[in-house]
């Protein structure tokens, strides 16, 4: 970060070479205070390749987590006390730019970006006491990203046959994106969202996905993907298979709108076969040959048989 106060988006793909200093965080209260940042060495994690690594929690006061400094002292760091208007006009905007680039950002191409920097800003926010406005203003802004996502599949419902690829991509990316964004707001979980309010971030970016994008859509999608499963081919089975299970991931309960639709992806969404219907399985399973045999599907050779087998 330059003097200014602006956020680096790396556009080369060396950000993972030069990791900075890493530091470990022993402090006596539940929240962290300025004067107890000890160097120490501890892993990072770069969501951009999904590997993300957790620091030990058993120092005895709280057990901490990682953080890396934008400059060579940790005690400058942590010194320069932020206030309101740093917030609002300098931390704040820096990280929404960070998460919009990441929830707008293809899910197969990864746009190169300073995780360093973003999680240094996270960890300094939570330090000087501003989680809560930190977790309101990221709920505020991937609120209004899904809001943004909602209206856009709106202009597909009148095009059935595109509507699920395109929901399929919207959930793709945003899942995509919230890979990242947790790993990096870690410690505001930790010390935030865990602590205070007893939940954890990636459960509520997973309801907001829910409750603004998938809810509005459940009874369209619902329709599309009954009559999809009627006709072969007519949506890609990968396509079907990543919908379903995510819509299963979203809200389990929602596999009772189709229990046989979501069978096919989901086990054990039936309940399980007593030995009372395996008679009645057994029957089914003969009139679906007898019903394939009359519409052309061949049996192939049956003549190694036993003449007593019919089926």
């Amino acid at each position: 970060m330059d003097e200014g106060g602006v956020l680096e988006v790396d556009n080369d793909h060396n950000h993972r070479e030069n990791h900075g200093n890493v530091y470990y965080l022993n402090c006596s209260s539940p929240l962290p205070s300025e004067a107890s940042c000890i160097p120490s060495a501890v892993d990072v994690c770069d969501c951009a390749e999904n590997d993300t690594h957790t620091a030990s929690n058993s120092e005895a006061d709280c057990g901490a987590f990682i953080t890396r400094s934008l400059t060579s002292n940790p005690s400058e760091f942590m010194m320069n006390a932020m206030t309101a208007e740093d917030y609002k006009e300098t931390y704040w905007p820096m990280l929404e730019k960070a998460v919009e680039q990441l929830l707008t950002q293809s899910p197969v191409k990864y746009t190169s970006i300073s995780y360093e920097q973003i999680y240094s800003h996270v960890y300094k926010c939570v330090c000087q006491q501003y989680s809560e406005l930190l977790y309101s203003d990221l709920m505020w802004k991937i609120t209004s990203h899904l809001q943004q996502v909602c209206l856009d599949l709106q202009v597909h419902d009148n095009r059935p046959e595109s509507f699920v690829e395109n929901f399929n991509l919207a959930f793709t990316q945003y899942m995509a994106a919230i890979q990242c964004i947790i790993p990096v707001f870690i410690y505001m979980n930790k010390f935030y969202i865990e602590t205070k309010l007893n939940r954890d971030l990636k459960d509520d970016l997973m309801d907001l996905f829910s409750a603004h994008v998938a809810e509005k859509h459940i009874c369209t999608l619902i329709s599309l993907l009954k009559k999809a499963d009627a006709i072969p081919f007519q949506v890609k089975p990968s396509t079907m298979a990543s919908v379903v299970k995510g819509l299963y991931a979203l809200r389990p309960d929602w596999a009772q709108l189709a229990p046989s639709l979501f069978s096919r992806f989901i086990p054990q969404i039936h309940p399980p076969v007593l030995e009372s219907d395996v008679l009645l399985y057994a029957a089914q399973d003969r009139k679906l040959q007898t019903e394939l045999s009359l519409n052309g599907f061949s049996r192939c050779d049956q003549s190694r048989k036993r003449a007593s087998e019919e089926y």
